[in-house]
């Protein structure tokens, strides 16, 4: 890996008492809830109204995933010997063909669930590729400078605001190798699913920011990404990302 970085460890725990939260623990913990929860099989209180809605019956099915997962390596596969960071990681490790990629895999996710479910199970499956996971949320990223050959960042950029990606995205420029590849999806407010799976979100404790492709294209240029590539899904629209000039 690179030269060591002064990035300070993500911080995404929740305030201890008489501490006020930083904004970024705003965002992030009420995400970290949501996800905890349905990780642990813990029950939603829900209204009637929504459970009666039919993007509920398919996410309490396990209908939803299927419909609003972005296969990223449809779109680029990672290369033999590459390092790779998965932020927002959830259980990937343990369902994509990291194996088959035979790919280093770095994890990053605010769920603390899923952080002990990599760290036990991980290693087991494969302990050359799996080189660990961090709690925490995109915007630090406590990783050496110039470490990966890519990134993933699918499944979660509908909730922050552009405030927030103006963080990340010079957090991803930092660690990634010149020429490396971001693999972004983004909730894309045409599609039909799209108004829907907002307002069941906000009901399972994390609200989402549907905001125009336009806009976001905008924001990738000014953030100095180039895109190369897109593939549209039912809810997310997948891009591959470089930056020519790495920071």
């Amino acid at each position: 890996m690179g030269k060591k970085s002064n990035a300070a460890v993500p911080n995404h725990q929740p305030p201890r008492p008489g501490d006020a939260p930083t904004p970024w623990q705003k965002l992030t913990y009420p995400i970290a809830q949501r996800y905890d929860r349905e990780y642990r099989g813990q029950a939603f209180d829900l209204p009637a109204e929504v459970e009666a809605m039919a993007i509920f019956q398919d996410w309490a099915s396990g209908k939803l995933q299927n419909q609003t997962a972005s296969p990223f390596w449809d779109l680029y596969q990672p290369k033999k010997n590459q390092v790779w960071l998965d932020i927002g990681c959830g259980l990937s490790f343990l369902i994509y063909p990291w194996r088959d990629w035979n790919a280093s895999f770095y994890g990053q996710d605010v769920s603390s669930f899923v952080c002990e479910v990599l760290r036990s199970r991980g290693p087991q499956l494969n302990s050359k590729l799996f080189k660990g996971v961090q709690l925490g949320g995109g915007h630090q990223l406590p990783y050496p400078d110039q470490s990966f050959d890519g990134i993933v960042a699918t499944g979660w950029s509908g909730y922050f605001d552009v405030d927030y990606w103006a963080q990340v995205f010079p957090a991803m420029k930092r660690v990634l190798k010149p020429g490396g590849t971001v693999l972004l999806d983004i909730v894309n407010p045409a599609n039909e699913l799209a108004e829907d799976w907002a307002i069941l979100e906000t009901y399972l404790g994390a609200e989402v920011i549907l905001q125009s492709l336009e806009e976001w294209h905008q924001q990738i240029k000014s953030w100095g990404g180039k895109i190369v590539k897109t593939r549209e899904g039912k809810l997310f629209n997948l891009y591959l990302i470089r930056f020519p000039a790495v920071a």
